[in-house]
């Protein structure tokens, strides 16, 4: 099992409908913290919003899939309304395949998208999803997160080597 992600994108507003339905992805499990907004937003900003329309309109379904708790988790929700899984665990793939196979998409046609390469990168692989990755919004400066940001270091490099800066959408 690989923990090289299959794209790695400056930000989660880089990745654009055409480039998912490209890959021949159908469907988004999305981590919040860190990757859509700072764990100390508790509510989505309208980019956030406009761009989880994008995304309907061009028939990506998405859900929320956090290790969060369930608070935090609806709060975040409220104004979105996609289907949400706190406490997910993740990398356990337990939870990821609950929402999958709520929104009716096989493994296969899913990707999950987040910040964390053990946890998020490494969800997708135990389901066999594709895995975009983004970098943090803004890390915890806990010695457990900065411990976890470099051990992801060499992974992200030999990623960066092979394939640049971020994933290129044209």
């Amino acid at each position: 099992m690989t923990l090289q992600p299959d794209a790695y994108f400056a930000r989660f507003t880089d990745i654009t409908p055409d480039y998912l339905h490209s890959r021949g992805i159908e469907a988004l499990l999305i981590d919040i913290d860190n990757t859509l907004a700072p764990y100390e937003e508790p509510d989505p900003r309208p980019e956030t919003a406009a761009w989880f329309s994008a995304l309907a309109e061009a028939g990506i379904r998405a859900a929320l899939i956090s290790n969060n708790n369930s608070a935090r988790v609806e709060r975040f929700n409220a104004a979105l309304g996609l289907p949400a899984y706190p406490d997910a665990h993740k990398p356990l793939p337990r939870t990821a395949r609950t929402a999958l196979a709520a929104l009716g998409v096989e493994p296969n046609r899913a990707a999950s998208l987040g910040d964390q390469i053990f946890t998020d990168v490494t969800c997708a692989r135990l389901c066999g999803m594709q895995a975009i990755l983004v970098p943090p919004i803004r890390d915890k400066k806990t010695f457990f997160w900065r411990f976890k940001r470099t051990m992801e270091k060499p992974i992200l490099a030999k990623w960066h080597k092979k394939h640049g800066e971020f994933t290129q959408t044209k």
